[in-house]
C-alpha cells in the first residue's frame, strides 16, 4: 500500500504516458484529497513553502488512501533533509538545485539501503509499521522514486554523467531557475535556455531516464515541454489554481454587471 501510487506512476512512465500533476503548498490535507482525482500525481513543496513535517505526513496519508502518486520536493540535498521525509513514508523525492555528479550520487546513496547505498535504517510509516518485515528493504530500494532537478548550469555541464548514475529514477527540469543560472532570468524561451533544456532531455533519453519539468499554470508551455520529450509535469499548484478560479469567476460576473 505504501508504494502503490508510485508503482502505478512508474508503470505509466514506462508505457510512455504523459503525466500532469499539481504542486501542494497549503498545509490542509483536504487540498490533496480534493485534487487527487484530477491529476496524475501530487508534488509536495518543502522548498518554497513553510510546510512542516506534520502537515507533510497528513498529505502523504491522504495520497496513499487515494492510491495517488506523490513526490516531495526537498529544501536541498543534505542527508538531514532526505532521511526524515523518506522515513515518514514519502514514496518519491525531488531534490532541487543540484550542481555536481557527486551531489547526485550522495542523494542516491541516502535513499538506498546497503549494499546499494548508505540509508540509515529507521523506518516506521515507510515499512507499514514493521508489517512488511524482511521484504521491506528490497521493496524500498526498488520502489522509492529518486529524482533531482536540473536547474543550474553546472548540472547541465555534467548531465551525461548524472543521468548515467545507477539508482537515479528521473531528472526534472526547472526552466525558470535554469534561465536565471544562464543569466537570462525568466526568459524560458530564449535560444540558450531552450538549447540547455534540449541537451538535458537528449542525455536523459539516451539513458532511458524519464524527464519531468516544473512550470506555472501554462497550457501552451506544458504542451511545448511535452513535445520536447518531457513526460511528467508539475503544472502550477493549489494556490495558483484557487486564485485563477476566483479571478475568472469574479471577473466574469463583474464584466456583465451594469456599469
Amino acid at each position: 500500500m505504501i508504494f502503490a501510487g508510485i508503482d502505478i506512476f512508474r508503470q505509466r512512465l514506462a508505457s510512455g504516458d504523459i503525466l500532469i500533476g499539481s504542486g501542494i503548498g497549503l498545509v490542509d490535507p483536504q487540498v490533496t484529497e480534493a485534487l487527487a482525482d484530477s491529476v496524475d500525481f501530487l508534488w509536495i513543496d518543502l522548498e518554497h513553502t513553510p510546510m512542516g513535517p506534520e502537515a507533510m505526513r497528513t498529505h502523504l496519508m491522504v495520497a496513499r488512501g487515494r492510491r495517488r502518486a506523490i513526490v516531495v520536493r526537498l529544501p536541498g540535498s543534505d542527508t538531514a533533509f532526505i532521511k526524515p521525509v523518506i522515513d515518514a513514508g514519502a514514496p518519491g523525492i525531488v531534490v532541487p538545485q543540484v550542481t555536481s555528479v557527486a551531489e547526485v550520487q550522495g542523494v542516491i546513496d541516502d535513499c538506498r539501503y546497503p549494499p546499494m547505498g548508505c540509508r540509515g535504517f529507521g523506518p516506521l510509516v515507510a515499512s507499514d509499521y514493521g508489517r512488511m518485515g524482511d521484504a521491506y528493504v528490497d521493496r524500498a530500494n526498488g520502489s522509492l522514486f529518486v529524482s533531482v532537478m536540473i536547474e543550474c548550469v553546472e548540472a547541465v555541464d555534467v548531465i551525461d554523467e548524472i543521468v548515467a548514475l545507477p539508482g537515479l529514477d528521473s531528472i526534472v527540469l526547472g526552466p525558470y531557475d535554469l534561465s536565471g543560472s544562464l543569466g537570462l532570468l525568466g526568459q524560458v524561451h530564449h535560444p540558450d535556455v531552450v538549447a540547455a533544456m534540449e541537451r538535458v532531455i537528449a542525455a536523459a533519453k539516451a539513458q532511458n531516464v524519464p524527464v519531468g519539468s516544473g512550470m506555472p499554470i501554462d497550457t501552451e508551455f506544458a504542451l511545448l515541454q511535452a513535445s520536447r520529450g518531457v513526460q511528467w509535469m508539475q503544472m502550477g499548484g493549489d494556490i495558483g489554481y484557487m486564485m485563477g478560479a476566483v479571478d475568472d469567476a469574479v471577473g466574469a460576473v463583474r464584466s456583465r454587471l451594469p456599469q
